[in-house]
Order: structure tokens, then sequence, then C-alpha cells
């Protein structure tokens, strides 16, 4: 017992021989989380206070699980692998698969992945005869899964707001009936059939309440409504919930995460106070400091204060680059030196908010020929709405292109089926054409005319396109083509896919061929150079690249986190409720724990966005970040007193700008970072308009008057 429990902390300790009753663990980032869990499964079973049968430990990923098992399997001699050890999803079928009878399931019941789920709403909207373009399917998917996941049937739902709405209701309703008929299961219906099962068969609850004794949840912060509710019922009303979380590190609203259950487990429970492990073994002092700070403006907090014994190491390196170009070249920059001394590629790691953003960064990495790897995702030319982009482009630069062809004669979904191409090949095959060829000459019938209506909208963006810059050939084919359209109906990752082509529109602007007759071809060169094998292999040396989601649960000896800017990290779409700013708040606390050693903060004064340069202003969350703790790499530009800013305003002619916040040229402003300045120049009109504004104690800044607020002086 004295090995078990030897080098843990007091508050670990105090957690790991928690009595057995309920308990909430806030374990702050880096504090020995899954050290405290596993060992306080060990502790249960080397202590008699429970068999193996009777744990329940819930995780959120297979890899947590298997990590769960390889730990405790090293600390206890038990058969880990029949010990209820999973996810929630991995669970819930295993009680499926014991009472598939009392669930109304067949014993041999099959799992719908996320594609065979979409597969089976295909099919059931065309037995219905109903248009997958008015219900895209991944739209319908959508809809069916966040409400299973909150816990509702179609038949629960409340009235529909409009005919699309009910239509959705009754594709649901339909969908549910299919999946019966078919003996099949998404992975919604695996959480909430087994919740329903539980629910109603008073029995069969009463017999696993008594079985599982101790139920342990890992990541307790990411549960939904539907998730807490299960482990409510689990538990009844004397069983011991062992939940450990973070909510400071609750980012997955947008998943259905439910913050709030954290604050509902200690009333439902009656858990008078939580186990707070704010003792961190990654960070040095200065960055778990910032993170303290930064944090410690949210509301509603159950509060913790992240502390090391390490030392405080070095200061916070923050760098506002003149444009996103100059930050991305910076950062290639830093990474090389920190290579020299020493730092091996695999522990750097280049965060940002937008998948978007890391299309410069992989630009210029390439150049650099320095090898890279996006973790949990695609690099930016491989992703699925950039490549139907570029096929279009492809067709337009040369209609006989049979693969661009294959890829998108049916995306956006135009009618045109298996079938249908089938015969093109044919026909192409027979007469040694190109597909482009076989459909111009596709004959007659309902088939045809549909074919003939692809071939005349490629016609239309080849004619239309005359004399357009590349970035508005680019825009008009993403727009025309209608994958702009589909997008925009994609409730789970349409945003992010439309910032994606947007991404691909500004790489345009960028781009400057020396012959502009041939600016197309060249760009579309350039991005199947840069589609080729740059990224390292799996298990090589390489820089790390990832969205700040992807990177929770890791750590990097150093780490870049960039495009810190008003309207990019905090996200626009959070700028006007309280509650997306707060968990964008988290998402800066979850990037700046990943750091173990060195901390770089980056922001440009220019970004290219949706094929414009913007002039944001640095985010609010470096302001947050004591200025003592920070170095400043930023060479500021040299502004006259203030005194002498005052009076040179007096005597500035006043020239109106157009614009809608009733500002104008040679007018005295106040910013609450910068101070009083002079508007000197103006560029937009209406809303969409940007000042540069010569601040005194900071220089001349180009300034987005969507986000920057400016008041008269």
């Amino acid at each position: 017992m004295s090995d078990l429990l030897a080098g843990l902390n007091p508050e670990q300790l105090r957690a790991v021989t928690w009595p057995a009753k309920s308990a909430l663990v806030l374990a702050g980032a880096g504090s020995g989380k899954t050290r405290v869990l596993t060992t306080r499964i060990a502790w249960l079973l080397s202590t008699g206070q429970s068999s193996p049968a009777g744990v329940l430990a819930v995780t959120f990923t297979n890899k947590a699980a298997r990590e769960m098992q390889t730990r405790l399997a090293a600390q206890v001699p038990v058969n880990v692998r029949a010990m209820w050890i999973g996810t929630f999803h991995g669970l819930c079928n295993r009680l499926l698969r014991i009472h598939y009878r009392d669930a109304g399931l067949p014993q041999t019941f099959q799992i719908l992945d996320s594609a065979d789920q979409q597969a089976a709403i295909k099919r059931l909207l065309k037995s219905l005869e109903l248009s997958d373009e008015k219900y895209p399917p991944r739209a319908v998917q959508s809809f069916i899964n966040g409400n299973k996941e909150a816990g509702v049937r179609a038949d629960r739902l409340p009235p529909a707001l409009n005919p699309y709405e009910a239509k959705l209701v009754e594709l649901y309703a339909a969908y549910d009936a299919q999946c019966r008929r078919e003996g099949v299961v998404d992975f919604a219906e695996l959480l909430l059939r087994s919740y329903e099962l539980l629910s109603r068969n008073e029995a069969l609850r009463a017999h696993y309440c008594s079985r599982f004794s101790h139920i342990l949840v890992d990541e307790f912060q990411d549960t939904n409504r539907l998730q807490y509710a299960w482990l409510k019922l689990l538990a009844g009303e004397h069983g011991a919930l062992f939940a450990v979380g973070d909510d400071d590190q609750s980012i997955y609203a947008f998943r259905g995460a439910e913050v709030g259950n954290m604050r509902a487990l200690l009333a439902d429970f009656h858990v008078a106070e939580p186990v707070r492990l704010e003792q961190n073994y990654r960070s040095m002092g200065t960055i778990l400091n910032a993170a303290n700070a930064l944090i410690e403006k949210n509301d509603g907090r159950l509060g913790k204060n992240l502390w090391t014994d390490a030392g405080e190491g070095e200061k916070i390196r923050f760098f506002q680059a003149m444009s996103d170009g100059e930050e991305a070249e910076f950062i290639i920059d830093e990474v090389k030196a920190l290579k020299r001394d020493g730092l091996p590629l695999s522990d750097i790691a280049v965060l940002y908010r937008s998948n978007a953003q890391s299309r410069l960064m992989e630009h210029v990495l390439v150049n650099a020929q320095l090898p890279y790897r996006i973790y949990g995702g695609l690099r930016f030319f491989e992703r699925q709405e950039i490549k139907h982009a570029l096929a279009y482009l492809r067709l337009m630069a040369n209609p006989d292109d049979d693969n661009a062809l294959l890829r998108v004669i049916n995306v956006p979904a135009r009618g045109i089926g298996a079938r249908s191409v089938e015969g093109l090949q044919a026909a192409g095959r027979e007469q040694g054409i190109s597909l482009w060829q076989a459909a111009c000459g596709a004959g007659s019938g309902r088939t045809a005319a549909k074919i003939g209506e692809f071939v005349l909208l490629i016609e239309k963006l080849r004619e239309r396109s005359q004399g357009f810059s590349l970035a508005e050939t680019i825009s008009l084919a993403i727009n025309d083509s209608g994958l702009y359209a589909m997008y925009e109906q994609d409730k789970k990752d349409g945003e992010e896919r439309l910032a994606n082509l947007d991404e691909l529109v500004n790489a345009a602007v960028g781009f400057l061929p020396d012959d502009p007759a041939q600016a197309l071809t060249e760009f579309l060169t350039a991005a199947s150079l840069e589609a080729g094998e740059h990224q390292a292999e799996a298990g090589s040396e390489a820089l790390q690249l990832m969205t700040v989601h992807a990177a929770k649960g890791l750590e990097f000896d150093a780490v870049f986190v960039t495009g810190l800017e008003e309207g990019l990290f905090p996200h626009e779409n959070s700028m006007q409720d309280s509650k997306g700013l707060q968990e964008e708040r988290r998402l800066m606390y979850v990037a700046v724990t990943r750091a173990r050693k060195r901390l770089y903060l980056s922001s440009a004064q220019s970004r290219m966005l949706h094929g414009q340069s913007r002039y944001p202003i640095p985010s609010r969350f470096i302001d947050e970040i004591p200025a003592e703790l920070i170095h400043s790499l930023s060479a500021k530009v040299k502004a006259p007193a203030q005194p002498q800013l005052a009076r040179s305003a007096a005597k500035a002619p006043r020239r109106q700008a157009d614009n809608a916040y009733g500002l104008n040229i040679g007018q005295s402003v106040s910013h609450a970072k910068f101070g009083i300045g002079v508007v000197i120049q103006a560029e937009g009109s209406g809303e969409d308009v940007r000042l540069q504004i010569n601040f005194a104690e900071h220089g001349v800044k180009w300034l987005d008057l969507r986000y920057a607020k400016l008041t008269p002086a």
C-alpha cells in the first residue's frame, strides 16, 4: 500500500483515499489527474472496498481508456480487460449487447459510423423522393444527432417553427423507423437507447446500481446533458460518483458539453467542496501565473490557482508583426533557432484558433524545407472543400481533366448518380474521348439534361471569369458552383469549411505570377506541389501544427500561440455573447498551459481575411496577462509626444470619411489600449471601414472599426 501511494502530493493523496462517497476533483492542467484516477481505482481494489466487477470507469476516448487499463495493470494484479473501463459509447454498447432484448434490438445489431449514417440518410431521402439539395444529408444528420444527444425523440420535440423544421422532425422519425427495420444503431443512439433502457426497467437499473458501487469519470467537464443523466441513473441514490475534471478547460460547448454539470454534481450528490489539485508538474511558474491571471477574468468558476515548485522560468515572448506573412516568418526563424539550440522539432507546437490559419504556415514551412505534421487534421490542400474547389478550377483551366470532372459532377448534388457517370465513362472508352466530351454529347432525356446543366455551369464559369483577377476567379468558382451554399447548410463543420474556402481566396491574393494570363494554371500547379509529400511521416521528427482544440491533453517544451487578434482569437462569433467569450478565454487558458518551458504569443497588424486585408487590434487576452510576465519582441513605431500630437490635431483640416461610425480624418480619437491618437487616413465605406491612426504612445496603426472601439477625444 505504501508503494501504491508513494509520491502523491497531499491533495492527490486526499483524492485517492477519499471515503466511499461522491467527490468532485478539480484537476488543473498538468496536475496528474490520470495518475489520481487510476491510483484511486487501484486503492479501492487493494483495500477491499470494491471488487473489479464493482468499478465502472468512464473516459472520453479509447486512447484514454487504454492508458487507464495499462496503468492499472501495473499497479494491481487483476484482469483489467474484464473490468468495465471504456468510453460512454463503448460501455453503452456493452450494456445493450447483454440486454438487447430488453432494449428492443436484435442480438447482432450493427453500429453505424458517421459515414454509414450519412449513407442511410441519403437512402431515406431517395425513398421519400426528397431532394438532398433541399435537405442536405449532413444537415439532417446534425439535426438527428443533436436531438438524440439532448435525450429527445422525434415525438417529444416541441412544435416546429416552420415547414422546413417540421420536415426535419418527420425525417428524424422516419430515420429511426428505418434503423429499427434494419437492426442498426448510430453512435448517438447507443447512449440514448441505453439511458431509455435503464429509465424504464427498474429491476435492471437496481441491479446495476447495486453492482457498480464506485463510478469514476474522467474529463467530467466535457459531459453533455444526456451523459450526466445516464451517470445519475447508474449511481442511484446511494452510489459513489467520483468525477475528475477542470471547469477552466471546458471548451466543447459546440459539441453539447455542459460545464454546468460540475456545479450540478455538487448539488445532486451533496458534495460540500471539491478537492483541488493545484500543483502543476508541467509548466514553469511564469506560464502558470499568466494562465491564472487570464482565467480569473471568467465568472462562475469553481476556482483554483495553479502553482509549481519548478521555478519561474523565462518570460513569455510576444511579437506583433506588421502582417500575417511576417508573423509566419518570425515563427519559422524562432523554430530554426530552437532547433539549432538542440530542441527537437517534435517538442515544438504551433497553435491556431481556426484550421484555415494553417495554410500560410504550411506554405512558409514548405519553402523553408522544415518537416511538419498537422495533428488531428488534414493539411490545407488535402481538405475536402479545398479539393472540390480546386477541381472546379481545374475544369475551368482544362475541361478534359477526367479526375476533376468525376470529383464534382455531382457536388453539390445535382441528380447525376453513379449509373449516369458509368455511362459517360463507357462512352468515353468506346469513342476514345474525355468525359467532358462525352458529357457534351450526352443526348436527350432527364439524366442528359442534368449533365447538360453541369456542362453549361462550367462553360459559364470559364466565360464569366475572363478579365477577373485570380482571387475573383476563385471566389466566382466557389460561389457559382454551389459549394459555398452547400457548406452554409452544414451545421456541423460548415463554418470551418467556409473559412478554409475563404483562405483559398486569400492564397490567390498573395499569388503573383509573372504572366497574369497564366495565373490560374500556375496557381493550380503551386497548389499541387504544396499538396505533395511535405508532411512528415508518422514517428519522424517534425514541427507540430494544430488547432487549440486539438492540443488539449498535449504538452510541448515550446509553444507558439498565433493570430491573437480581436475577431480571430477570441473568435468573432463569441464577441457579443458573454458565455461564448468565457469559453474563448478557457480556450486561451488551454493554449497557454500546453507549454512546459517557453511560450510565444503573436499577432499581426494586418491579416488577409475573406480575400481582403483587415487591420485588427491585438487580442484582449494579451492585455489580461500581467505586463511584467511578457517580453515584447516587437519594435515600436516612433510617435510624437502627446502635446505635439494634440496641437497637430487642432491644426489638421477635418475631412469627411465615408463610414457609419461618424469619425473623420484629422479627428482626435481615444482607444482603450492605445490612448489618444489622430485619424490620418481611411479606407472602405459604410460599416466595412478601417482607419490609420497616429497614437502618441504606440505609433501608427490601422484599426478595423468593426472590432476597435473608438470614441472622439
